[in-house]
């Protein structure tokens, strides 16, 4: 991936980023609530790839201290230009190479970025040693519907990865990637009158019988003293 040309991308998607995931709102809400339940108001919390914030403004209140981060300046320039609270700090970061110390936050939470990240693991395992991390993933099949859309929303990069066999890949990664567990897509998301829809049954029944979508929990190992 040319950085420079993946920055432009999104810095140029800034302004429509909200309209064009307007359409996502119970899903974000799924989120919020999954993230809510293991944040507490003692905490100082680093969030990764927060875009325009949809997600930061919904759980600042949450926590004692919010650092969400975006190497998009467009991105924090929409995300600032939103209501939010006094424990909400948003700032232009590469997730990738952080300037903080290990410690300084309780918690660090990233959604809908990992597959866009060439190599995930130098944002997430070897910085933050003794957390987890639950994401969405794609094999192969599922990667060319999401090089497609991303292709049709006019981004020319292709720095997406893929997972077959989630959990030798993902410990192959990092020897500090333990305890990986892979669960059912749909599970993981939709609730309610939604799981029984035709539509959602169609697509959860792609995704599983096609291994083209799941979900993933992760642990990392903490450094050995």
């Amino acid at each position: 991936m040319k950085e420079k040309d993946n920055k432009g991308f999104w810095n140029r998607w800034a302004k429509r980023y909200d309209f064009a995931m307007s359409g996502d709102g119970r899903t974000y809400a799924q989120i919020v609530s999954r993230m809510k339940k293991v944040l507490s108001k003692d905490m100082a919390v680093l969030e990764l790839a927060c875009g325009t914030g949809l997600l930061s403004v919904r759980i600042a209140g949450s926590v004692k201290l919010l650092e969400a981060t975006d190497f998009s300046e467009e991105m924090i320039r929409q995300a600032k230009a939103k209501a939010h609270s006094s424990r909400l700090h948003f700032s232009v970061q590469d997730a990738t190479n952080l300037p903080y110390t290990p410690g300084t936050f309780d918690a660090v939470v990233i959604s809908n970025a990992l597959h866009i990240m060439p190599e995930p693991e130098k944002a997430l395992a070897e910085r933050f040693p003794g957390s987890m991390v639950t994401f969405d993933a794609v094999n192969t099949a599922g990667l060319k519907g999401v090089n497609a859309e991303v292709k049709m929303a006019g981004n020319k990069t292709k720095s997406f990865f893929s997972l077959e066999k989630p959990k030798e890949e993902l410990e192959d990664w990092s020897d500090r990637i333990v305890n990986v567990a892979e669960r059912d897509y749909i599970d993981g998301y939709l609730k309610g009158g939604w799981r029984k829809s035709i539509v959602t049954r169609i697509f959860a029944w792609v995704m599983r019988t096609f291994h083209m979508g799941f979900m993933i929990h992760a642990e990392f190992r903490e450094r050995q003293q």
